[in-house]
């Protein structure tokens, strides 16, 4: 019983290539798929992620169910998730690349449909997450800015505009006043 719950079948070098290659895959599909994945997802975004999980969960662990190759495949997983994190901090160029730029979806209270369409997000979904921030519709909003992370940051005009600054101590909360 234990030997096979710890005994690998696969070489522990392809059980990290595996886990290497579909990292790999999954930030390129997920960058091309779009930011909209991440933090704005619907019930059929949602369907696709745990679907994808499942086919790549094979890819990943071969012909293997050990204990042991389940524990290579997540600490190579967590390792390559932090380097790239450490490397797209300390050199913003590769940040660009892998988790993209923002992108404007309302500029001076006019919705920018190529932007939307870019982003997959329809007018309804903006007007929802326009309400979802306090908004009773889109006349109120001046801006809308879908970051990196999938969540959309939206502003009335003249309105204070939060910015985040690292420090030492973690994130510090600076405000700046539109056009400064």
């Amino acid at each position: 019983m234990w030997h096979d719950m710890f005994s690998l079948p696969l070489p522990v070098v392809e059980k990290v290539l595996r886990a290497l290659l579909l990292y790999g895959f999954l930030v390129a599909a997920l960058r091309v798929v779009g930011k909209r994945e991440l933090g704005q997802t619907n019930t059929l975004d949602l369907v696709v992620l745990l679907l994808v999980a499942n086919a790549v969960q094979n890819g990943i662990i071969g012909a293997d169910n050990s204990v042991t190759g389940a524990v290579i495949g997540a600490v190579t997983l967590f390792a390559v998730n932090e380097a790239v994190s450490r490397v797209s901090y300390a050199i913003p160029r590769v940040a660009g690349v892998v988790e993209g730029e923002p992108s404007t979806l309302v500029a001076d209270g006019r919705p920018d449909h190529r932007a939307l369409r870019n982003a997959g997000i329809s007018m309804p979904e903006l007007l929802a997450i326009a309400r979802r921030q306090g908004f009773r519709d889109l006349d109120e909003v001046d801006t809308a800015i879908l970051e990196t992370n999938g969540v959309v940051s939206m502003f009335r005009s003249g309105e204070e505009r939060v910015r985040h600054r690292a420090s030492a101590g973690g994130a510090r909360v600076g405000k700046r006043r539109r056009g400064e």
